[in-house]
């Protein structure tokens, strides 16, 4: 309604029944509780493997591998030697992750999404080898939970991440001989030498890698990214091996001992791969 000075006021109609109303409140209400509920399955949660852990690890260089040849080449050239002990997994959910819901004090059935590691030979090193689909939602958050895992100064992060060689945009053809190729991106705080050349514009890294590296430049932590661009679907030796220059001054990778792993993980994911499995 409207005043004689043409003011207009918010007037409660009494044709609106009292039922209707109370079925609006409580509509909201389970909307709202719907949405918590989405909201705690999709949080991501750190279990501890080795009892409670008192603060932040200790270590001064943190290495992740997100996606199928760079998980792939931490676990051929990593994870499989003597001495790697698993200190803590994270858990989360989503339509397309893998591994249980949420952590317990074993990992249950299936493949644990995220894992982090810890190598005896190299007690200040930490690997984080993720397998499992992050998304979108849950990307901050799960950034979130691997840096308060480890203790942040003067720490070093090293991402390994690939992506299709379709979806790098250059004016030049690229070959088939050109593939696999490494190219990097680097905080501002990273001062080490790189071994391969730069992300050329407008390519963009996108997912986990682009989250990790946008946590490490506002905190202002040392961090590069070094991502694969391959033309195959499934991992293969060639991409994992353009991995290894990176890490070449973290770690003394043997070449001779996990040539045979190398083709049991190619080999398992050829399987995997089967149109009928």
């Amino acid at each position: 309604m409207a005043t004689f000075f043409g003011e207009v006021l918010s007037v409660y109609s009494r044709a609106v029944e009292e039922d209707e109303y109370e079925d609006m409140t409580n509509e909201n209400e389970e909307d709202e509780q719907i949405r918590r509920e989405i909201e705690e399955k999709r949080s991501v949660e750190v279990c501890w493997l080795l009892g409670s852990q008192d603060g932040p690890l200790q270590c001064s260089e943190l290495i992740i591998g997100a996606g199928p040849n760079a998980s792939g080449f931490l676990r051929a050239y990593l994870l499989s030697t003597p001495g790697c002990t698993a200190v803590a997994w994270l858990s989360f959910w989503n339509e397309r992750s893998r591994g249980s819901e949420r952590p317990t004090a074993t990992p249950g059935p299936g493949e644990p999404s995220c894992v982090l590691y810890r190598l005896e030979s190299c007690p200040t090193v930490l690997i984080c080898q993720c397998q499992g689909f992050v998304a979108e939602d849950q990307l901050f958050q799960f950034t979130q939970k691997v840096f308060s895992c480890v203790q942040t100064r003067d720490l070093n992060v090293t991402v390994l991440s690939d992506c299709s060689s379709a979806d790098y945009k250059t004016s030049d053809y690229l070959s088939g001989s050109s593939t696999p190729f490494l190219r990097c991106l680097k905080t501002s705080a990273y001062t080490h030498t790189v071994t391969c050349p730069p992300l050329e514009q407008p390519n963009i890294c996108s997912g986990l890698a682009a989250a990790v590296l946008s946590h490490c430049q506002v905190h202002q932590i040392s961090a590069v990214l070094y991502q694969c661009y391959s033309d195959v679907l499934h991992p293969d030796s060639s991409s994992m091996q353009m991995f290894a220059a990176t890490l070449s001054s973290v770690l003394k990778l043997e070449q001779s001992l996990s040539a045979d792993v190398l083709q049991r993980v190619t080999r398992v994911s050829e399987i995997q791969s089967n149109l009928y499995t």
